[in-house]
């Protein structure tokens, strides 16, 4: 049986609209027995607030124990390499909260207390004075951690600017490059395969954006299914690929339109 990391802004809903096939393809998955894990960039909220929104948004049965965040992943990673470092974070209660459980200790003010590392992710609350304070961190030495590249985030209200577009600030700023946590890195979809406990290869990796989803599944070994939502509603797929450099194994329609035998 094989497993499915799943993402979940465009793919089973934008912003508090739900993607119509996304309840029936979880519970169609639910009923196999196949296992399952959301995966998804957007560093802003908790896994309890992003398996809530799952409920409450896309009527999905969905526990925090069922997600794996981008912050998570940060966190993880900084914890990992520095046990209890000094962070200055750039982001929403998502983030915070993740770096506080993982043992980090975070700074209000990097110009008084200089940090080990520099975390960002999506901030709506996003200023100058932030930017100010993350390069200047960065090029005293701090390392720079970026929660995912994600330049638009797809909404209700349409695409808007992702955390992506802030890291691109913050590099201007400091000329220094980020280590990139979200897909499609590694560093998190190792995090994931290895919580699904699966062998790469029978693993489906399934999302709406071809550079993210797809591109990070192909690179961990894993099988792809690209589904022509969210950020990839309205596109031309043949474009896409082709702009992209990617090519998933399987072109979905919606997420209840698989080839036959996969």
């Amino acid at each position: 049986m094989p497993g499915y990391i799943i993402d979940l802004d465009g793919t089973l809903y934008a912003g508090t609209e739900p993607i119509p096939e996304a309840a029936p393809f979880l519970a169609k998955l639910k009923e196999e027995g196949s296992p399952y894990l959301f995966v998804t960039n957007n560093s802003s909220r908790t896994p309890e607030e992003v398996a809530r929104h799952l409920r409450e948004v896309a009527r999905i049965p969905a526990e925090p124990e069922d997600v794996l965040t981008s912050a998570q992943a940060a966190a993880r990673y900084q914890a990992d390499a520095a046990p209890g470092s000094r962070v200055y974070a750039i982001g929403e209660a998502g983030l915070l909260r993740a770096l506080k459980a993982a043992g980090l200790v975070l700074v209000d003010d990097p110009a008084a207390e200089p940090p080990d590392a520099v975390i960002q992710g999506i901030d709506r609350a996003f200023s100058y004075a932030k930017l100010h304070a993350a390069s200047a961190a960065i090029r005293a030495g701090a390392a720079f951690i970026a929660t995912n590249p994600d330049l638009q985030l797809p909404t209700e209200l349409g695409l808007t600017p992702g955390s992506g577009s802030l890291a691109a600030a913050i590099r201007a700023a400091s000329g220094r490059e980020p280590v990139w946590i979200g897909k499609p890195s590694p560093i998190i979809m190792d995090y994931a395969v290895q919580k699904l406990g699966l062998p790469p290869g029978e693993i489906w990796v399934v999302g709406d954006n071809l550079r993210t989803d797809i591109a990070g599944g192909l690179a961990a070994g894993c099988r792809t299914a690209w589904v022509l939502t969210g950020i990839a509603a309205g596109t031309d797929p043949d474009e896409q690929m082709r702009s992209a450099g990617v090519r998933p194994e399987a072109i979905l329609r919606h997420l209840l339109d698989w080839p036959d035998g996969a």
